[in-house]
């Protein structure tokens, strides 16, 4: 089931709770599935650290999970769902990260002037 909801993502946020070693360890799993399952070296993709109003019973140093996003080229943030700190912008960059995925994969077709249309060239002499 998991593996359908994978084929038709468009981007995923991969999160993890700062305070549990156990989902920051799935973290590479995921990752390695989504990509298998795409077909893809890279996809639209965020690490997320949730809980981090949880700080003093953090396991994951910030340090170690930005050494996966740079490793694995996605973006990074930290967040907490409890206190509603960067819930929202965490949503927002991936729907970027998907934009400039879609915008590279099909960059969009060069715009015609609508004032210097392309003359057709006309099988007739003008005397």
């Amino acid at each position: 089931m998991r593996e359908q909801y994978m084929r038709t993502g468009e981007g995923f946020l991969l999160v993890y709770a700062v305070n549990d070693r156990g989902s920051f360890n799935e973290i590479h799993k995921f990752h390695t599935q989504i990509l298998r399952v795409k077909d893809r070296d890279e996809f639209p993709m965020i690490l997320v650290g949730n809980k981090t109003d949880l700080d003093l019973y953090r396991q994951v140093p910030e340090e170690e999970a930005l050494h996966f996003a740079r490793e694995n080229r996605i973006p990074y943030m930290e967040a907490s769902a409890k206190i509603r700190f960067n819930v929202d912008e965490s949503f927002h960059e991936l729907v970027r990260a998907i934009r400039r995925f879609h915008e590279l994969e099909s960059p969009p077709a060069p715009a015609v002037h609508p004032q210097k249309k392309e003359r057709k060239s006309c099988p007739c002499s003008i005397l």
